[in-house]
């Protein structure tokens, strides 16, 4: 799994999925999806981690097709 696909899945789950530096990648994937600058005291916000969560659907959607054994 890439960073960016533990991203997708955090996004999606809101179970944490990467730490330290790497939250920079979780932080830009947000800000990617919604077209815009977060601000740290909007994550308190439970709409905006609904519209969060359905803008990152189909790319979870995506990892999860792509499953291997």
């Amino acid at each position: 799994m890439t960073k960016k696909e533990a991203a997708v899945i955090e996004t999606y789950t809101g179970i944490a999925m990467l730490s330290g530096e790497n939250r920079a990648i979780v932080d830009n994937y947000h800000e990617e999806l919604m077209g815009r600058k977060i601000f740290t005291h909007e994550y308190g916000n439970p709409e905006m981690l609904k519209k969060l969560r359905e803008l990152s659907k189909t790319e979870f959607m995506e990892i999860c097709k792509n499953l291997t054994d």
